[in-house]
């Protein structure tokens, strides 16, 4: 019991001081983790906001799937130049979230001549969605 003492005495004020840097190491790497999961969230977020918005003000002329490519390509590539890995799923799921984000946020128009409405701003085909964002010809009265 003699040496246990003599142990603890001596080498103890060093084992806790070891203990306790292994500890701070651990819960420093674990808020690191949790942080840049967050940041990388926020930026992923950000980046296909802003490529969508970038979309619709670039390609006019695209609609629907050309120019929910569009905006996918933008993001990706901006991602990947960061070092941000981005699966196909996710990247639908922040798209349609920031295309109903701006549709929300901007209103819909209603249209006079029509029963639906105009959406701030479309992905889709007016088939799909229901939005009258296409002239029609047929409607022409000469």
């Amino acid at each position: 019991m003699d040496i246990f003492n003599e142990f603890i005495s001596t080498y103890g004020v060093t084992i806790m001081y070891a203990i306790l840097t292994a500890l701070a190491g651990l819960i420093g790497n674990a808020v690191k983790r949790i942080y840049q999961k967050y940041v990388t969230d926020k930026t992923k977020s950000d980046v296909v906001r802003t490529c969508v918005r970038a979309a619709e003000q670039l390609y006019k002329d695209l609609h629907g799937e050309e120019k929910y490519s569009k905006a996918v390509e933008a993001a990706t590539q901006i991602l990947l130049d960061k070092g941000i890995q981005i699966s196909e799923l996710e990247i639908k799921m922040l798209i349609e979230a920031a295309v109903s984000e701006f549709n929300n946020t901007f209103g819909q128009v209603i249209d006079d001549d029509a029963s639906t409405c105009t959406n701030a701003i479309c992905f889709y085909t007016p088939e799909s969605c229901g939005c009258e964002t296409y002239e029609d010809d047929d409607d022409d009265e000469t």
